[in-house]
């Protein structure tokens, strides 16, 4: 089966080309990369020239992933945030794992990589948290069967939490498949806000919108608290 590893980026110049670097083993054996551009103010486009597939779509994550998934060719499909690696032979941990399992989706799991101390711990509890609610974020590199994602109905239009609505979509169709493999994913927004700041805003943001807030006022209240 071929995977289809979709990339939403915006104004990442910075990174992109390490990016797709990493992805190389990955195309080598017969998978594709798309890049979905939200809009960049800088060479972010021509940087992601290398990807098989580079297209340019309303800014916003659910609406880059969605016209990556339009576009893309795999049976599976793999969203794959700009700052994140995955781990080493994800191609082979994924199709193995659907396969054995029966499964229709999954994430890895999640390694913060960044100075605070602090970081290690967040990450063993969003893992452990995913493991018991069958919730994933973006930074667990989610992946999904084509067919279960268009049953799902795709990502929601929403301007955040995108990756949770996603997820109690796709639990309709399966249980995840929870891979103790490790995604590698950068703590600069950690790092930027302050790290306990960062945690009792996203911890406050999901209650919120587990109890029916609207996403936009949401996202305006997350992108009020950058920097």
């Amino acid at each position: 089966m071929k995977i289809s590893i979709i990339v939403p980026a915006l104004n990442e110049a910075d990174g992109i080309t390490t990016v797709l670097a990493g992805l190389a083993p990955l195309r080598n054996r017969g998978h594709e990369v798309v890049v979905v551009d939200g809009g960049s103010s800088d060479n972010t486009l021509e940087l992601a020239r290398a990807a098989d597939r580079v297209v340019s779509a309303p800014r916003g994550r659910a609406s880059q992933m969605n016209a990556g998934a339009a576009l893309a060719q795999g049976e599976v499909l793999l969203f794959l945030h700009a700052d994140t690696r995955l781990p080493e032979d994800a191609d082979a941990r994924i199709l193995e794992g659907l396969a054995a399992s029966g499964r229709a989706w999954g994430r890895f799991d999640v390694r913060i990589e960044g100075a605070s101390v602090c970081l290690p711990v967040i990450a063993f509890f969003m893992n452990l948290r995913s493991r018991a609610t069958g919730i994933a974020t973006g930074d667990q590199a989610i992946f999904v069967r084509r067919d279960a994602f268009e049953r799902a109905g795709r990502f929601p239009p929403l301007e955040l939490m995108e990756d949770i609505a996603l997820s109690r979509s796709l639990k309709r169709v399966s249980r995840p498949l929870c891979l103790a493999d490790k995604a590698v994913t950068s703590g600069r927004r950690w790092e930027r806000r302050g790290v306990l700041r960062t945690v009792l805003l996203m911890g406050w943001l999901r209650l919120a919108f587990f109890f029916g807030a609207a996403p936009a006022k949401l996202a305006r209240l997350y992108d009020g608290e950058r920097g």
